[in-house]
């Protein structure tokens, strides 16, 4: 029988780190990662076929579950027309109409394969349309893999930024400014040193990629005043929130309108697809309309393109936004009483237990993520518990053993789907009970 060590072994000889993609290395929760074979609805099956049930969800695009029989339907029928043109075809001009129609701000829009794809052009959009170099982003805002973004805050608020990643020269990352999130008297100073000099202000509307760190609307507000103040366009990165928490996006719930916004994600159904967008004039600029060039053999793919506007258009019929959150809030609810009865007596990396350790959840919509309670909203990377990946991975690991199945990272968000309904829910945590026992 196949088990996950045997091919996690296997596949260190031929691939870096053994995956093709950091986070599913558990490197953050240590261990070795489950390799699954099969997924239906909430549920995975490894190649052990233990079942799981999950809320990782692919990171987000699953809104409607695994293989959705809506969604399944549409996908075999896509097998029968056609895999790839690298050509012309309707099924992303439907797409694009429906998107346009729904989101004001978007009046065209380009697909691509991934986020990391769609942040990357868009940004070369933006140094088109000014005439200038400089980029600003905001420490714990991730926007792909992308040289110019990988970075973090220098020894000053706005000064040298030093890159996440080897194999990235200081001229590749030497217009990059970063910022701290939350922190309007930072945001205030760079820009009246530098705000004539930056094309393009790009921020996570819902910071969820190093936790959830949901910022205050009159913070990102006051970020689209600047931006617009000082002839700056604002790229809204909604790879995640997007379509994930509503159909406008973060950009609708804040009432901020973005000159260039990026999805991913949802966008595809689970396919891999990216798209930016935005105002024509800006959108314009791309060829073969104009300068700025990008291409992509397999963009529009047709399976992406007729899953992705099958589930789009599902939700728009359905609105399951209101529910979802109702469903998160209830099984955050439920969790952060487990934990709290369980697991609080997790020592953190230098062993040291917290007398007065508590667990609470911070949720938006149908994200979600579990951190040690504290008197403040945690709103930037600085303000995160010190210990929370190492009671994390305990917690993990408590969950995974029993068949319940968290990102592998502390500082990834989970997802519910439309199919986790009561029973799954409460499924669920009685197996996290169990397995928080343990712990």
């Amino acid at each position: 029988m196949k088990n996950s060590l045997e091919l996690f072994e296997r596949s260190k000889k031929v691939s870096p780190g053994g995956v093709h993609s950091p986070v599913r290395s558990f490197a953050s929760v240590g261990g070795t990662p489950v390799f699954f074979e099969k997924a239906e609805g909430v549920k995975l099956w490894d190649v052990a076929n233990k079942e799981y049930i999950d809320f990782c969800l692919s990171f987000g695009p699953l809104l409607y579950g695994h293989r959705h029989p809506d969604i399944a339907k549409v996908v075999r029928e896509t097998t029968e027309l056609a895999w790839t043109f690298g050509a012309t075809e309707p099924y992303s001009l439907y797409l694009a109409e429906f998107i346009t129609k729904k989101i004001p701000w978007v009046e065209k829009i380009r697909f691509v394969n991934s986020g990391t794809e769609a942040v990357m052009s868009a940004l070369r959009v933006a140094r088109a349309a000014t005439g200038r170099n400089k980029i600003l982003k905001f420490d714990g805002c991730y926007h792909g893999h992308l040289d110019a973004l990988l970075v973090k805050a220098g020894s000053g608020l706005a000064g040298e930024s030093s890159s996440d990643s080897a194999g990235i020269g200081t001229e590749q990352i030497a217009n990059t400014l970063v910022i701290p999130l939350d922190d309007e008297e930072a945001l205030e100073n760079l820009f009246e040193k530098e705000g004539r000099n930056i094309a393009v202000v790009a921020i996570e509307p819902l910071p969820a990629n190093y936790g959830l760190l949901i910022q205050r609307k009159e913070f990102i507000q006051k970020v689209a005043s600047l931006a617009k103040k000082y002839g700056c366009l604002l790229l809204l990165d909604e790879v995640i929130s997007g379509f994930r928490i509503g159909f406008k996006g973060m950009a609708g719930e804040l009432d901020v309108e973005p000159d260039l916004v990026c999805y991913g994600k949802i966008l595809g159904a689970g396919f891999p697809v990216g798209a930016y967008a935005g105002k024509a004039k800006f959108m314009d600029l791309v060829a073969p309309q104009g300068p700025v060039y990008q291409a992509g053999t397999l963009s529009a793919n047709p399976f992406g393109m007729r899953a992705g506007l099958a589930m789009l258009e599902k939700a728009s019929n359905e609105n399951p936004y209101p529910k979802l959150e109702e469903s998160t809030n209830y099984f955050t609810s439920k969790m952060i009483e487990l934990l709290n009865k369980y697991a609080t007596k997790i020592p953190d990396k230098e062993g040291k237990v917290k007398s007065d350790y508590l667990w609470e959840a911070v949720s938006y919509g149908s994200l979600f993520w579990f951190k040690e309670k504290t008197e403040q909203s945690v709103r930037k990377v600085s303000n995160i518990p010190l210990g929370h990946k190492e009671r994390f991975a305990k917690v993990f690991h408590a969950l995974l053993s029993q068949g319940v199945y968290l990102a592998p990272s502390g500082y990834e968000v989970g997802f519910l789907s439309t199919e986790h309904n009561t029973q799954i829910l409460n499924e669920a945590l009685n197996r996290a009970e169990e397995g928080l026992k343990q712990i």
